[in-house]
């Protein structure tokens, strides 16, 4: 007997955490609901392109013809993204085919330099230096010295990355980019931070009223026409 009763209040308790989260499922508005379904959505796209990233940099890593670990990877919405130097041409060509040989990858855009072993030292302090430069520039600038930026020089294509206020900002590092000598390609992947607060609501605007036109306006009695004083 003591058995069957503690069975039932187990039950009982096991059973009321479904319950509660059929309730709130039940009782979820719209708005909820879409939320829940968004952030979903954005995890999971996230999720995957991490995963991309990583079969992609093994893949790439294990094959003896592309050296990997010197190509970086980046993958957004299934769209891979390869940057850095090869030694050649056809490691080039290895490498674009290797990632569009992986499982769930959309697109490749290739960005890789090709750069010859006997240069590559070179090249490199050369880099170093544009992506230095660049860098001053904007920590010299007064709307960019607080910005989000992340520079990078292969082979003198500037790369820039990560966030700024608005798109005057953007358009402002493009520029400064490209005045920096030895600079032969600037990539502007910059995003914006900023929301739209200059939109007015209805609560903002105030409705103006025009002026009633002579024409409808009521016009005034003749002397005939007033009314007779009180005596």
């Amino acid at each position: 007997m003591q058995r069957f009763v503690l069975g039932v209040i187990l039950a009982a308790l096991l059973s009321a955490p479904v319950a509660s989260a059929q309730s709130r499922t039940q009782h979820a508005t719209p708005a909820m609901k879409a939320d829940e379904s968004r952030s979903t959505g954005e995890s999971g796209t996230e999720i995957k392109d991490s995963w991309l990233t990583t079969k992609t940099k093994a893949k790439l890593f294990a094959d003896r013809h592309v050296k990997g670990r010197k190509i970086s990877v980046d993958t957004h919405a299934g769209i891979v993204t390869l940057r850095g130097k090869v030694e050649s041409a056809q490691a080039k060509n290895a490498a674009e085919q290797i990632a569009r040989r992986v499982d769930g990858v959309k697109g490749v855009t290739s960005l890789l330099q090709v750069v010859p072993d006997r240069q590559r030292k070179f090249v490199d302090a050369k880099d170093d230096d544009m992506k230095g430069a660049v860098t001053a520039r904007f920590d010299k600038d007064a709307g960019l010295k607080s910005a989000d930026i992340k520079v990078r020089s292969d082979n003198a294509l500037v790369t820039l990355m990560g966030t700024v206020p608005n798109a005057r900002a953007k358009v402002r590092a493009g520029d400064l980019a490209r005045g920096v000598p030895g600079v032969r390609t600037v990539r502007n992947e910059l995003r914006l931070s900023e929301t739209r607060s200059d939109v007015k609501t209805s609560s903002d605007v105030k409705v103006r009223r025009s002026p009633t036109p002579p024409s409808a306006q009521t016009p005034p009695l003749s002397v005939s026409e007033k009314a007779p004083s009180s005596p």
